[in-house]
């Protein structure tokens, strides 16, 4: 019979399950841009530069390093809204290009500024959840 592994140690930056309220309340706090750990506070002094440290209480949010995560999740998010989009404009309404360039262009853009810092959010409240810092090695 094969041992099952040991459970991950978490670290100081994630509390215990009960006290967080699980992965999901960490996540949506993430996405309303407060910290995944109380929801009381800012998550970012800027627009993608977050704080420190939780003022409210204590969560270590500046060494999460969601890297990559964010701009990927972004991309695949507002593809799956403007692709479809132009598809079915193109289909029903049949624009001309120059409607579609000053249409979709600048919605792409908007989209892409409106939801990076809060999937961005989301990566930081799923990683706190689970103790990670993003400089785990395997």
């Amino acid at each position: 019979m094969t041992e099952l592994p040991e459970p991950m140690d978490r670290s100081d930056n994630a509390p215990a399950e009960e006290e967080s309220g699980g992965a999901l309340r960490a996540i949506f706090r993430g996405w309303r841009k407060r910290c995944p750990g109380c929801g009381e506070a800012k998550l970012y002094r800027r627009y993608l530069r977050q704080v420190d440290a939780c003022p409210a209480c204590g969560a270590a949010l500046g060494e999460i390093r969601a890297d990559d995560f964010p701009p990927y999740l972004t991309i695949v998010v507002v593809g799956h809204i403007i692709v479809p989009s132009i598809l079915l404009a193109e289909k029903y309404f049949h624009p001309p290009t120059w409607v579609h360039t000053v249409t979709w262009l600048p919605l792409t853009l908007a989209l892409m500024l409106w939801f990076l810092p809060r999937l961005k959010g989301c990566a930081i409240g799923l990683m706190w959840h689970l103790g990670l810092k993003g400089d785990e090695h395997q």
